[in-house]
């Protein structure tokens, strides 16, 4: 199986450790590049979340 390339909001929510109304805060900031799907479930850019992730202050 190839390597998931998209991340939920759950699974943000639990990477985090922040809650579901804090994950679409930062999808408004544009913090890191997502998608909309049909159904308003959103799929966030695995690379552009991990590259993110890496730049934020310890």
């Amino acid at each position: 199986m190839s390597e998931k390339r998209c991340y939920t909001v759950k699974e943000i929510q639990e990477i985090l450790d922040v809650s579901r109304p804090t994950v679409y805060a930062l999808l408004k900031k544009k913090e890191f590049r997502w998608i909309q799907l049909d159904g308003g479930k959103y799929r966030i850019s695995k690379k552009s979340f991990d590259d993110w992730l890496d730049k934020q202050p310890e």
